[in-house]
């Protein structure tokens, strides 16, 4: 018999079959099951651990992921698999995997996930951050690079560094005169927000008790941004973070956010038109208002545009600013003997004069090695911010589906044993003629990320926590509250934000150096 009669003749047979509806659905099923094995065979996705239906990997993420993560993946590897909801997940936790993933395969792991805290507070993802791997992206970066955070104009700001740490020093003596102990950690995050405030906006917003009125929304971003959304993980129920209450805080968060810009702004409308020396004293703000004004510009800068980049600004540089100089305090009053050769340095290259200039930073190698350490131990972003895959790709041996969601635990990566010798300890030294640097060509220290995602504001802030720090060293010497000299039981537990700063703010008493 040929072919087609014997088509024939069988479709004719299948249609005097009586239509059977549990025969139907088995068969539905079947299928189904059998084309989703075929498919997850031939994906060769990364290990994963066990998932609970629905939710995935949800309930295992804890209340600080990148410790729940480092636990997950010492057991299933360096690349790990998980399914968050209906959110595919990659997690990297390890330096080979995290060159082979930003060296590699930079373009195609540089998109970002729309998550609904950034859509919300960052007029749709218009910022720097967590902006889509765009031509807008690329353009607005380069504009904050060259115009803010270049090396250059790192320098040509140092004097509002010094001015606004005198400030600090200031502060600190009156408290030293009164033997009172000072929230140093408030006191850092003041002066990071100030130093910030000033390069970008030209002022500084402090009431009468010396707060700043951006700080408290600048920390509620932090916040806002790690909280759970069932819309990033189950776009169906996204309405249900309007019930939970989120939606609405971030939305008025967002409000006073952009009543607080749009102010910033206008204020330097009228700036701009009648104050002629202003031309002299251009900030951030002004460079981005002249550029808009600018028809040669390859992108539009549009008002909402001009703000997201803003607060990218004002998070980033005030928030992990003032986390690394919190910690590297503390783990010094933990490591008193680290302290006391710090302070040795310091004094030794600052002599007799009476203020610290950028020339005695450059000479300050102990200083260095005590930062590399400190951000080694404690990123300021234990999780880096969520990249996306923007095709499908292959890396470990593995297949990574597009649309896949890319965290890099730093946390872990800069904790590994396989990489560091007694990973869980303080040490310094061990940058003593080590050529690793955290500049995004070493992986396995990594803490400002890589590639064409890294910070580009790392020169800003290393150059604030330098000046800082090495005031703090060279004019006071400092204990607990307590009389001790040395913290060994100092709490350090971290908070979950998306800057991971100390749970418990770090209380000290100054003790003005003698000459």
């Amino acid at each position: 018999m040929s072919l087609l009669p014997w088509l024939q003749q069988s479709w004719q047979e299948l249609q005097n079959i009586p239509f059977n509806p549990l025969l139907s659905a088995i068969l539905i099923i079947c299928s189904l099951y059998v084309f989703k094995r075929i498919r997850s065979v031939k994906s060769n996705l990364p290990p994963s651990p066990p998932k609970l239906p629905i939710i995935g990997n949800l309930h295992q993420l804890g209340t600080l992921p990148h410790r729940s993560l480092q636990s997950l993946s010492n057991k299933y590897g360096p690349l790990m698999f998980l399914c968050l909801g209906n959110a595919p997940t990659l997690v990297v936790s390890s330096a080979n995997m995290a060159k082979e993933m930003i060296k590699t395969n930079d373009i195609i792991f540089s998109n970002r996930p729309k998550i609904t805290a950034a859509n919300i507070l960052l007029y749709g993802c218009k910022d720097i951050a967590f902006s889509p791997y765009s031509e807008y992206w690329r353009q607005a970066r380069k504009i904050c690079v060259l115009e803010l955070l270049s090396l250059k104009s790192v320098q040509s700001l140092q004097y509002v560094r010094e001015e606004e740490v005198e400030a600090l020093n200031n502060k600190i003596r009156d408290s030293c005169l009164k033997g009172a102990s000072v929230n140093l950690s408030e006191m850092l995050f003041a002066t990071s927000n100030n130093i910030v405030s000033r390069c970008i906006v030209g002022q500084k917003f402090e009431d009468e008790n010396g707060k700043s009125r951006f700080g408290e929304l600048s920390r509620r971003v932090m916040v806002l941004f790690v909280v759970f959304c069932f819309g990033d993980f189950f776009p169906t129920f996204g309405w249900i973070d309007v019930l939970t209450g989120n939606i609405p805080s971030m939305k008025a968060t967002f409000r006073e956010l952009d009543a607080f810009f749009e102010q910033v702004i206008e204020e330097h409308k009228t700036s701009e038109n009648s104050d002629n020396d202003h031309l002299n004293s251009l900030d951030f703000v002004d460079i981005l208002l002249r550029l808009q004004k600018n028809d040669k510009l390859d992108f539009e800068l549009a008002k909402d545009s001009l703000k997201a980049i803003l607060l990218d600004m004002f998070v980033g540089g005030t928030d992990t600013t003032s986390t690394a100089l919190e910690w590297l305090m503390a783990e010094l009053m933990k490591n008193p003997g680290i302290m006391k050769r710090a302070q040795e340095e310091v004094r030794r290259v600052v002599g007799k004069k009476s203020k610290i200039d950028v020339n005695d930073i450059n000479k300050l190698d102990y200083l260095k090695c005590i930062l590399k350490e400190t951000v080694r131990l404690h990123p300021p972003l234990p999780l880096l911010v969520p990249r996306e895959t923007i095709t499908s790709v292959k890396i470990g041996g593995y297949d990574i589906p597009p649309k896949t969601r890319v965290f890099i635990n730093t946390w872990a990566i800069q904790r590994d044993p396989k990489v560091w010798e007694r990973p869980e300890e303080f040490l310094p030294e061990r940058f003593e003629d080590n050529p690793i640097d955290f500049r995004g060509q070493d992986f396995e220290l990594i803490p400002f990320g890589g590639g064409r995602r890294g910070c580009p504001g790392m020169a800003f802030g290393v150059a604030s926590v330098e000046y800082v720090v090495a005031n703090l060293l060279c004019w006071f010497d400092w204990k607990l509250p307590s009389g001790n000299v040395q913290g060994e039981d100092l709490d350090m537990t971290e908070i979950n934000a998306l800057v991971a700063s100390k749970k418990i703010p770090l209380h000290l008493v100054p003790i003005l150096c003698s000459p």
